[in-house]
Protein backbone atom coordinates (compact mmCIF):
# COMPACT_ATOMS: atom_id res chain seq x y z
CA UNK A 1 0.00 0.00 0.00
CA UNK A 2 1.35 3.77 -0.49
CA UNK A 3 0.35 6.58 0.73
CA UNK A 4 0.80 10.12 -1.01
CA UNK A 5 0.55 13.15 1.30
CA UNK A 6 -0.64 16.61 0.09
CA UNK A 7 1.83 19.20 -0.80
CA UNK A 8 3.21 21.63 2.48
CA UNK A 9 2.19 19.02 4.96
CA UNK A 10 3.72 20.12 7.99
CA UNK A 11 6.73 17.31 9.47
CA UNK A 12 4.52 17.30 12.74
CA UNK A 13 1.43 15.96 11.38
CA UNK A 14 3.23 13.37 9.08
CA UNK A 15 5.65 12.00 11.99
CA UNK A 16 2.08 11.63 13.85
CA UNK A 17 0.64 9.80 10.60
CA UNK A 18 3.56 7.52 10.62
CA UNK A 19 3.34 6.96 14.37
CA UNK A 20 -0.06 5.84 13.83
CA UNK A 21 0.70 3.61 10.42
CA UNK A 22 3.28 2.01 12.91
CA UNK A 23 1.03 1.08 15.81
CA UNK A 24 -1.25 -0.87 12.89
CA UNK A 25 2.09 -2.91 12.52
CA UNK A 26 3.45 -2.34 9.17
CA UNK A 27 6.24 -0.20 8.82
CA UNK A 28 6.47 2.73 6.48
CA UNK A 29 9.32 3.44 3.91
CA UNK A 30 9.36 7.44 3.32
CA UNK A 31 10.11 8.72 -0.52
CA UNK A 32 10.86 12.65 -0.57
CA UNK A 33 10.51 13.69 -3.60
CA UNK A 34 10.81 16.99 -5.34
CA UNK A 35 6.77 17.42 -5.64
CA UNK A 36 5.29 14.65 -3.17
CA UNK A 37 6.26 12.83 -0.24
CA UNK A 38 5.11 8.71 -0.77
CA UNK A 39 4.52 6.64 2.35
CA UNK A 40 5.12 3.03 1.84
CA UNK A 41 3.28 0.80 3.55
CA UNK A 42 5.08 -3.06 4.27
CA UNK A 43 3.97 -5.74 5.84
CA UNK A 44 0.34 -6.70 6.83
CA UNK A 45 -1.32 -4.16 5.37
CA UNK A 46 -4.81 -5.73 6.09
CA UNK A 47 -5.26 -3.90 9.02
CA UNK A 48 -5.60 -0.54 7.75
CA UNK A 49 -8.53 0.96 7.00
CA UNK A 50 -8.02 2.50 3.15
CA UNK A 51 -11.17 4.49 3.33
CA UNK A 52 -10.23 6.40 6.91
CA UNK A 53 -6.67 6.88 5.46
CA UNK A 54 -7.70 8.57 2.12
CA UNK A 55 -10.52 11.35 4.37
CA UNK A 56 -7.20 12.50 6.19
CA UNK A 57 -6.80 16.07 5.75
CA UNK A 58 -3.09 15.34 4.67
CA UNK A 59 -3.76 12.60 2.63
CA UNK A 60 -3.73 13.09 -1.12
CA UNK A 61 -4.50 9.20 -2.39
CA UNK A 62 -4.18 6.16 -1.20
CA UNK A 63 -3.64 2.95 -3.42
CA UNK A 64 -2.93 -1.06 -3.13
CA UNK A 65 0.24 -1.98 -4.20
CA UNK A 66 -0.54 -5.47 -6.22
CA UNK A 67 3.61 -6.68 -6.74
CA UNK A 68 5.16 -8.09 -4.21
CA UNK A 69 8.24 -6.16 -4.54
CA UNK A 70 8.17 -3.52 -2.14
CA UNK A 71 10.50 -1.43 -1.48
CA UNK A 72 12.28 -1.49 -4.86
CA UNK A 73 9.19 -0.80 -6.59
CA UNK A 74 9.28 2.54 -8.37
CA UNK A 75 5.29 3.15 -7.28
CA UNK A 76 6.78 3.31 -3.33
CA UNK A 77 9.61 5.12 -4.51
CA UNK A 78 9.09 7.35 -7.91
CA UNK A 79 12.54 8.85 -7.90
CA UNK A 80 15.50 7.33 -9.15
CA UNK A 81 17.60 5.87 -6.16
CA UNK A 82 21.23 7.22 -6.58
CA UNK A 83 23.24 4.66 -5.29
CA UNK A 84 26.51 6.20 -3.86
CA UNK A 85 30.08 4.22 -3.88
CA UNK A 86 32.89 6.00 -2.34
CA UNK A 87 31.74 9.49 -3.85
CA UNK A 88 31.28 7.72 -6.95
CA UNK A 89 27.51 7.73 -8.07
CA UNK A 90 24.97 5.83 -9.93
CA UNK A 91 21.94 6.39 -11.31
CA UNK A 92 19.74 9.27 -11.73
CA UNK A 93 21.52 10.65 -14.41
CA UNK A 94 25.08 9.39 -13.18
CA UNK A 95 27.02 6.98 -15.67
CA UNK A 96 29.17 4.97 -14.46
CA UNK A 97 31.94 3.02 -15.79
CA UNK A 98 33.56 -0.31 -14.05
CA UNK A 99 36.62 -2.28 -15.34
CA UNK A 100 39.35 -4.57 -14.19
CA UNK A 101 40.10 -8.30 -14.96
CA UNK A 102 38.16 -11.25 -13.89
CA UNK A 103 40.69 -12.89 -11.22
CA UNK A 104 43.24 -10.97 -9.43
CA UNK A 105 46.50 -12.74 -10.28
CA UNK A 106 49.20 -10.73 -8.82
CA UNK A 107 49.94 -7.55 -8.06
CA UNK A 108 51.67 -6.03 -11.00
CA UNK A 109 48.66 -7.57 -13.06
CA UNK A 110 45.81 -5.69 -10.65
CA UNK A 111 47.77 -2.50 -10.67
CA UNK A 112 48.70 -2.15 -14.25
CA UNK A 113 44.86 -2.97 -15.29
CA UNK A 114 43.53 -0.16 -12.42
CA UNK A 115 46.17 2.38 -13.99
CA UNK A 116 44.92 1.50 -17.73
CA UNK A 117 41.06 1.57 -17.30
CA UNK A 118 41.28 4.77 -14.79
CA UNK A 119 42.72 6.55 -17.83
CA UNK A 120 40.24 5.59 -20.29
CA UNK A 121 38.00 6.96 -17.64
CA UNK A 122 36.84 4.24 -15.53
CA UNK A 123 35.52 5.09 -12.12
CA UNK A 124 35.50 1.76 -10.59
CA UNK A 125 37.73 -0.93 -10.52
CA UNK A 126 35.89 -5.33 -10.56
CA UNK A 127 38.28 -7.93 -9.88
CA UNK A 128 37.44 -11.07 -8.48
CA UNK A 129 39.69 -12.57 -5.71
CA UNK A 130 37.03 -15.23 -4.63
CA UNK A 131 35.76 -16.89 -8.04
CA UNK A 132 32.50 -19.37 -8.39
CA UNK A 133 33.51 -21.65 -11.31
CA UNK A 134 31.64 -24.17 -12.71
CA UNK A 135 34.40 -26.93 -12.54
CA UNK A 136 36.10 -27.31 -9.10
CA UNK A 137 39.72 -27.68 -10.88
CA UNK A 138 39.72 -24.42 -12.38
CA UNK A 139 41.12 -21.34 -10.75
CA UNK A 140 39.45 -20.18 -8.02
CA UNK A 141 41.08 -16.80 -7.04
CA UNK A 142 43.66 -15.60 -4.56
CA UNK A 143 40.89 -15.51 -1.64
CA UNK A 144 41.88 -13.26 0.88
CA UNK A 145 45.06 -12.76 -0.95
CA UNK A 146 43.27 -11.05 -3.48
CA UNK A 147 41.45 -8.44 -1.69
CA UNK A 148 44.51 -7.37 -0.18
CA UNK A 149 45.82 -6.91 -3.79
CA UNK A 150 42.96 -4.89 -4.38
CA UNK A 151 43.19 -2.48 -1.80
CA UNK A 152 47.11 -2.08 -3.00
CA UNK A 153 45.47 -1.74 -6.65
CA UNK A 154 43.29 0.84 -4.64
CA UNK A 155 45.71 3.04 -2.94
CA UNK A 156 48.04 3.00 -6.10
CA UNK A 157 44.67 4.91 -8.05
CA UNK A 158 42.45 6.11 -6.12
CA UNK A 159 39.46 3.51 -7.68
CA UNK A 160 36.89 2.24 -5.13
CA UNK A 161 36.84 -1.56 -5.67
CA UNK A 162 34.23 -3.87 -6.28
CA UNK A 163 34.21 -7.58 -5.87
CA UNK A 164 32.28 -10.60 -5.42
CA UNK A 165 31.26 -12.64 -2.09
CA UNK A 166 30.88 -16.29 -2.53
CA UNK A 167 28.87 -16.76 1.28
CA UNK A 168 28.09 -15.78 4.97
CA UNK A 169 31.06 -16.75 6.09
CA UNK A 170 33.41 -14.26 4.39
CA UNK A 171 32.07 -11.48 5.36
CA UNK A 172 34.30 -10.04 7.62
CA UNK A 173 36.82 -9.83 5.08
CA UNK A 174 34.77 -7.40 3.26
CA UNK A 175 34.93 -4.69 5.67
CA UNK A 176 37.03 -2.61 3.37
CA UNK A 177 35.40 -3.26 0.19
CA UNK A 178 33.77 -0.46 -1.19
CA UNK A 179 30.90 -2.29 -3.37
CA UNK A 180 30.10 -5.90 -2.84
CA UNK A 181 28.88 -7.80 -6.38
CA UNK A 182 26.49 -10.72 -5.70
CA UNK A 183 27.09 -13.49 -8.79
CA UNK A 184 24.65 -14.83 -10.90
CA UNK A 185 25.21 -18.47 -9.06
CA UNK A 186 24.24 -16.34 -5.33
CA UNK A 187 21.71 -14.48 -6.87
CA UNK A 188 18.84 -16.17 -4.87
CA UNK A 189 21.16 -17.13 -1.60
CA UNK A 190 18.57 -15.81 0.65
CA UNK A 191 20.54 -15.89 3.78
CA UNK A 192 23.60 -14.05 2.23
CA UNK A 193 21.12 -11.54 0.86
CA UNK A 194 19.72 -11.05 4.36
CA UNK A 195 22.98 -10.98 6.02
CA UNK A 196 24.20 -7.81 3.24
CA UNK A 197 20.68 -6.54 4.17
CA UNK A 198 22.08 -5.57 7.54
CA UNK A 199 25.26 -3.94 5.87
CA UNK A 200 24.88 -0.40 4.81
CA UNK A 201 27.45 -1.21 2.17
CA UNK A 202 26.37 -0.57 -2.01
CA UNK A 203 25.81 -4.07 -3.21
CA UNK A 204 25.35 -4.50 -6.65
CA UNK A 205 22.94 -7.63 -7.52
CA UNK A 206 23.39 -9.99 -10.96
CA UNK A 207 20.45 -11.38 -12.33
CA UNK A 208 20.81 -15.12 -12.16
CA UNK A 209 21.33 -17.37 -15.11
CA UNK A 210 17.69 -18.14 -15.62
CA UNK A 211 15.79 -15.97 -13.66
CA UNK A 212 13.06 -13.59 -14.41
CA UNK A 213 13.27 -10.04 -14.02
CA UNK A 214 10.43 -10.49 -10.79
CA UNK A 215 12.71 -13.07 -9.08
CA UNK A 216 15.58 -10.33 -9.93
CA UNK A 217 13.64 -7.89 -7.93
CA UNK A 218 12.54 -10.07 -4.69
CA UNK A 219 16.74 -10.78 -4.38
CA UNK A 220 16.97 -6.98 -4.11
CA UNK A 221 13.92 -7.18 -1.91
CA UNK A 222 15.54 -9.34 0.77
CA UNK A 223 18.32 -6.92 0.60
CA UNK A 224 16.38 -3.60 1.17
CA UNK A 225 13.66 -5.32 3.68
CA UNK A 226 16.86 -5.46 5.99
CA UNK A 227 17.22 -2.33 5.88
CA UNK A 228 20.41 -1.43 2.92
CA UNK A 229 18.59 0.60 -0.23
CA UNK A 230 21.88 1.05 -1.63
CA UNK A 231 21.58 -2.24 -4.57
CA UNK A 232 22.20 -1.70 -8.15
CA UNK A 233 21.07 -4.06 -10.24
CA UNK A 234 23.30 -6.09 -13.14
CA UNK A 235 21.77 -7.60 -16.28
CA UNK A 236 24.20 -10.08 -17.53
CA UNK A 237 22.73 -12.31 -19.90
CA UNK A 238 20.42 -15.49 -19.47
CA UNK A 239 20.86 -19.02 -20.26
CA UNK A 240 18.68 -19.65 -23.84
CA UNK A 241 19.11 -22.44 -26.60
CA UNK A 242 21.21 -20.03 -28.47
CA UNK A 243 24.81 -21.74 -28.84
CA UNK A 244 26.84 -19.29 -30.32
CA UNK A 245 27.47 -16.47 -27.33
CA UNK A 246 27.80 -17.57 -23.82
CA UNK A 247 24.20 -16.59 -22.87
CA UNK A 248 21.82 -14.19 -24.37
CA UNK A 249 21.96 -10.17 -23.12
CA UNK A 250 18.36 -9.63 -22.52
CA UNK A 251 19.43 -5.79 -23.09
CA UNK A 252 14.84 -5.24 -22.93
CA UNK A 253 15.14 -5.85 -19.68
CA UNK A 254 16.94 -2.51 -19.04
CA UNK A 255 13.93 -0.22 -19.48
CA UNK A 256 11.42 -2.59 -18.37
CA UNK A 257 13.45 -2.55 -14.83
CA UNK A 258 13.46 1.39 -15.21
CA UNK A 259 10.02 1.11 -15.27
CA UNK A 260 9.39 -1.59 -12.45
CA UNK A 261 12.14 -0.11 -9.92
CA UNK A 262 13.70 3.25 -8.94
CA UNK A 263 17.41 0.89 -8.39
CA UNK A 264 19.81 1.72 -10.92
CA UNK A 265 20.61 -0.81 -13.96
CA UNK A 266 24.00 -1.49 -14.78
CA UNK A 267 25.10 -4.17 -17.95
CA UNK A 268 27.93 -6.26 -18.20
CA UNK A 269 28.47 -7.54 -21.67
CA UNK A 270 31.37 -9.40 -21.21
CA UNK A 271 29.87 -12.22 -19.05
CA UNK A 272 26.94 -11.77 -21.47
CA UNK A 273 28.47 -13.30 -24.84
CA UNK A 274 31.61 -14.18 -23.08
CA UNK A 275 33.54 -13.26 -26.30
CA UNK A 276 35.62 -10.54 -26.46
CA UNK A 277 34.36 -9.03 -29.55
CA UNK A 278 30.95 -9.09 -28.76
CA UNK A 279 31.62 -6.69 -26.04
CA UNK A 280 31.79 -3.67 -28.06
CA UNK A 281 28.38 -3.47 -29.64
CA UNK A 282 26.64 -5.04 -26.61
CA UNK A 283 28.41 -2.51 -24.32
CA UNK A 284 27.19 0.51 -26.75
CA UNK A 285 23.81 -1.19 -27.23
CA UNK A 286 23.27 -1.32 -23.61
CA UNK A 287 24.29 2.49 -23.52
CA UNK A 288 22.03 3.26 -25.33
CA UNK A 289 18.93 1.85 -24.35
CA UNK A 290 19.50 4.00 -21.24
CA UNK A 291 21.58 1.56 -18.44
CA UNK A 292 23.20 3.65 -15.95
CA UNK A 293 26.43 2.15 -16.46
CA UNK A 294 28.79 -0.80 -17.79
CA UNK A 295 31.00 -3.52 -16.05
CA UNK A 296 33.58 -4.67 -17.96
CA UNK A 297 36.52 -7.25 -18.30
CA UNK A 298 39.73 -5.94 -18.97
CA UNK A 299 43.26 -7.82 -18.75
CA UNK A 300 46.56 -6.57 -19.97
CA UNK A 301 47.11 -10.11 -21.21
CA UNK A 302 43.75 -12.44 -22.09
CA UNK A 303 45.54 -15.16 -24.13
CA UNK A 304 47.26 -16.36 -20.41
CA UNK A 305 44.64 -15.06 -18.17
CA UNK A 306 43.54 -17.58 -15.21
CA UNK A 307 39.78 -16.68 -15.69
CA UNK A 308 37.40 -15.79 -18.80
CA UNK A 309 40.17 -14.01 -20.70
CA UNK A 310 38.29 -15.30 -24.18
CA UNK A 311 35.76 -12.19 -22.92
CA UNK A 312 38.16 -9.77 -21.69
CA UNK A 313 39.10 -6.86 -23.33
CA UNK A 314 42.89 -5.68 -23.88
CA UNK A 315 43.38 -2.21 -22.25
CA UNK A 316 43.46 -0.37 -25.74
CA UNK A 317 40.15 -1.66 -27.00
CA UNK A 318 38.84 -0.48 -23.79
CA UNK A 319 40.36 2.51 -24.63
CA UNK A 320 38.59 2.86 -27.39
CA UNK A 321 35.21 1.79 -25.98
CA UNK A 322 35.19 4.41 -23.34
CA UNK A 323 35.69 7.09 -26.08
CA UNK A 324 32.66 5.45 -27.70
CA UNK A 325 30.39 5.07 -24.61
CA UNK A 326 30.92 8.94 -23.64
CA UNK A 327 29.83 10.08 -27.64
CA UNK A 328 26.82 7.73 -27.35
CA UNK A 329 26.31 9.39 -23.83
CA UNK A 330 26.30 12.88 -25.60
CA UNK A 331 23.54 11.87 -27.62
CA UNK A 332 21.38 9.98 -25.49
CA UNK A 333 21.44 12.65 -22.63
CA UNK A 334 19.85 15.36 -24.66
Amino acid sequence: MIVVLKNGVSEEKRAQLIDWLGEQGVKVHISQGEFQTVLGLIGDTTRVDMDLLGSLSIVDSVKRVTEPFKCCSRKFHPEDTVVDVSGVKIGGGNFVMIAGPCSVESEEQIVGIARAVKASGAQLLRGGAFKPRTSPYDFQGLAATGLELLRVARRETGLPIVTEIMGTSALDLFQDVDMIQVGARNMQNFDLLKELGRLRKPILLKRGLANTLKELLMSAEYIMAGGNERVVLCERGIRTFDDYTRNTLDLAAVPMLHELTHLPVIVDPSHATGLARMVRPMGLAATACGADGLIIEVHNDPLHALCDGAQSLRPEEYEKLADEVRRIREVAVR
